[in-house]
């Protein structure tokens, strides 16, 4: 009877209801034509592109920004020594202006001059090899230029004859050493 009350209502059979939901239905149900996902692809890879180019402009730089860096510190890794080195020059210096010169202020201006020295090795970690009477001999320190009879065990250094530097732990020049030889 409600039926015949609104005419507007209008019963379907039950067949088309499905139909009629498909049609009803939005787009995302639906597959994406191959032309949808062809532009959908091409725009990930321009976006892939675009980032792939980025990170790899960043690695040129970091490599740049690398090369010159190790360049500069090429070029100024003596800075530190160079500046603990100017003031034993100008001391130096000062000692040859000086006109009337004694032999103990002459001792008096080495012995300084030495000191600020010494303070400039200590600095920049130049230690030297100094190595005492009856050392076993140490190839990696020690350079031997004679072996000489002594009362000592064979292969000790007996005397130095010139003091051998290292730079932290890298040898700079060996110690100069005889050494006792074998009886």
């Amino acid at each position: 009877m409600q039926d015949q009350e609104n005419p507007e209502v209008i019963k379907q059979p039950e067949g088309d209801a499905a139909a009629a939901t498909a049609q009803a239905a939005p787009d995302e149900a639906r597959e994406p034509s191959l032309e949808e996902q062809l532009s959908a692809t091409e725009a990930k890879l321009a976006e892939m592109h675009d980032a792939f180019m980025r990170a790899k402009a960043e690695g040129e730089n970091i490599r740049r920004r690398a090369q010159e860096d190790v360049s500069k510190a090429h070029k100024f890794a003596i800075e530190s020594f160079a500046e603990a080195m100017v003031p034993v020059r100008d001391s130096l210096e000062m000692a040859l202006k000086v006109e009337t010169q004694t032999v103990e202020g002459i001792r008096e201006g080495v012995e300084m001059t030495l000191k600020q020295l010494t303070s400039a090795f200590e600095k920049n970690r130049l230690v030297e090899v100094m190595p005492a009477q009856g050392e076993k001999l140490d190839p990696m320190k020690h350079q031997a230029v004679s072996m000489v009879p002594a009362d000592q065990e064979a292969n000790t250094v007996v005397n130095v004859l010139q003091k051998g530097y290292m730079i932290a732990d890298r040898l700079l020049r060996p110690a100069i050493v005889t050494v006792a030889q074998p009886k």
